[in-house]
């Protein structure tokens, strides 16, 4: 694209807002065009010079979706334009869902004019809102309308830098469509712009509670740690494995980032070490219910891992930044020591804290320590040794097995340096894959309608770097947003996608059939609003007519491995998309 700046002083709002935006460092901006940011769309073009790239996106969701993987792969804020109501609404449930998952999104949206002289007729009044934040505000960190252009680069500033501060989330600024297009009669002062965004220090632990975590961390016999989202800082990756190995503590991942290496033996995730700690830390975890209770899913019974008596740890945000609206905390736990801060601060200091207790330890603590590690590798283990039989089992079924979709994926994709996007084939790629360094996953994806957006954004993340970004992508996900795949040809994003084609949306078709089995109702009538079949997509074909390569439908399990390394290659070699459509089994 070529640069063009015809002139180098703001003469329209719109440019101010984009010296702004400039400013904050935005590198890109997502958006479905719209009438109602129309000044500040040819201020991005003409006046901005493409210093922000602009991905124009088939639909406002699919917008948010690359803001929010970007975010997460990066830890940098991307923008979003949202056209004022009707866009903003599209767009919404990505909004939604990068608040749940702490990505730092600045979501802009023209509004107005707020004048109604100004007003079209009819057009600018049924796509107007009284606050248009009011739509998005109950899953926002904050939002805003700046009634002046005087006002938006403190507006902006404010919201880049809130969107920013731990726990990160999206902000909305609504951009008044009479402030955008009137010129600039007074100059604009942006001198103290980068002061007014800095964000402020990390929220670190009072100190005496820290140490007494440490305390009763080391003194437990069996301790184990949940992990939530501390990985969202790529150094606490490898001080959590100095942490566990040092202490001797058993790690169980809940995936929403990668904080610690799979197949670390420390690492019992999926293993029964819940049901054998006598101390259990939490690890800036928001949902403490999900990783430690166990669920009956007809009767929806619940019942806790945890044994009588087990001391509960936390350290992490609690409840800063809860929301009044979204129930996304989940069930309160009890806890015997809380500790407020942000782990990117607090890790370090804690494996201190430990070090100190641990250097004045008895040598039958230091046996018994060593005896609890070797449980604990065990564990690990044995339940690797569970899923390579599991896997073994059903290695030859065709259509291709999960398990077998995965290891045929993992055995091109290791010849990389590759990044996993957001999916994980129902978990077998973390049961497969060597996930060894904090950037080969940014987190898994949030349900169906989430995916290809956020594998989009973090493939724009990593585009250039030479990695090899893969997606194993479930239909019904894609079903719900195919013209993204537009996206990644025009962009010319290193994209590798594997279908995990299972012709269903088989999460909802197992739920029919507990509730079927549970009633007394027809098992085989469990298929009916739950098959994506008669007639079946043929997503090779489709991507094709987007500009992809593409192969597929491939059901032979012997042949997925080749048709993955040709669309390896070709990504590789061109930096473009490519994507193999696999049928898998249901389950």
């Amino acid at each position: 694209m070529t640069n063009f700046a015809p002139y180098d002083e703001p003469v329209w709002g719109s440019d101010v807002m984009v010296d702004v935006l400039r400013r904050l460092g935005l590198r890109y901006v997502a958006l479905n065009p719209g009438s109602s940011f129309r000044g500040l769309h040819d201020s991005l073009v003409n006046y901005g010079g493409d210093e922000i790239t602009m991905i124009e996106c088939p639909h406002e969701k699919i917008a948010m979706g690359v803001a929010h993987g970007y975010a997460k792969a990066t830890g940098e804020t991307m923008a979003v334009i949202l056209h004022d109501l009707v866009g903003l609404l599209h767009g919404a449930m990505g909004v939604y869902y990068a608040y749940i998952d702490r990505t730092p999104v600045l979501v802009l949206g023209g509004s107005g004019p707020g004048d109604h002289a100004r007003r079209r007729p009819n057009i600018d009044w049924i796509h107007s809102a009284n606050v248009q934040g009011q739509a998005v505000r109950a899953y926002t960190k904050w939002d805003h309308e700046p009634r002046s252009l005087a006002s938006v680069p403190t507006v902006l500033a404010r919201a880049h830098r809130i969107a920013r501060e731990e726990p990160r989330g999206p902000v909305y600024v609504a951009l008044d469509a009479g402030l955008q297009e009137d010129r600039v009669e007074t100059p604009v002062p942006l001198d103290d712009l980068e002061r007014l965004a800095a964000v402020p220090s990390r929220l670190a632990p009072e100190p005496e509670a820290l140490r007494e975590l440490a305390r009763r961390l080391c003194a437990a016999q069996r301790p184990v740690m949940v992990l939530g989202y501390p990985g969202r800082d790529p150094a606490s990756f490898d001080v959590l494995v100095q942490l566990a190995s040092e202490v001797g503590i058993g790690a169980v991942e809940t995936h929403w980032r990668l904080n610690f290496p799979n197949r670390h033996p420390l690492n019992v995730t999926g293993s029964e070490a819940l049901e054998q700690t006598d101390c259990l830390l939490f690890v800036d975890v928001k949902d403490m219910g999900k990783a430690t209770q166990k669920l009956e899913s007809t009767t929806r019974r619940i019942t806790s891992r945890l044994p009588a008596g087990c001391q509960v740890l936390d350290l992490g945000f609690n409840d800063v930044g809860i929301s009044s609206w979204s129930e996304d905390y989940a069930e309160l736990v009890a806890t015997d020591v809380q500790v407020t801060a942000d782990t990117a601060v607090a890790l370090p200091l804690l494996l201190e804290e430990c070090r100190a207790v641990l250097a004045t330890e008895s040598a039958e603590r230091q046996t018994s320590r060593a005896s609890w590690r070797a449980q604990l590798q065990q564990l690990h283990d044995d339940t690797w040794g569970r899923w390579r039989e599991q896997a073994s089992n059903d290695a030859d079924a065709s259509p291709v097995s999960t398990a077998r979709l995965a290891a045929e994926v993992w055995e091109v994709v290791k010849e990389h340096d590759w990044v996993l996007t957001a999916g994980t084939a129902a978990d077998w790629a973390l049961r497969t894959w060597d996930f060894d360094r904090p950037h080969r996953h940014p987190g898994k994806q949030l349900g169906t309608a989430t995916q290809i957006g956020i594998s989009l954004g973090v493939a724009l993340a990593h585009k250039g770097s030479g990695r090899l970004v893969v997606d194993l992508q479930p239909d019904g996900d894609l079903m719900f947003d195919v013209g993204a795949l537009w996206v990644a040809a025009r962009y010319e994003l290193p994209l590798l996608v594997v279908m995990f084609n299972n012709r269903a949306y088989y999460n909802d078709w197992a739920h029919q059939e507990r509730l079927a089995r549970q009633r007394g109702t027809p098992l085989e009538r469990a298929n009916i609003g739950m098959a994506i079949a008669t007639p079946e997509p043929d997503f090779a074909a489709i991507a094709r007519g987007f500009g992809w390569w593409a192969e597929g439908p491939v059901t032979d399990p012997a042949e997925v491995r080749d048709a993955v390394r040709k669309a390896a290659e070709h990504v590789h070699g061109t930096g473009r998309p490519a994507l193999v459509d696999v049928v898998c089994q249901m389950k």
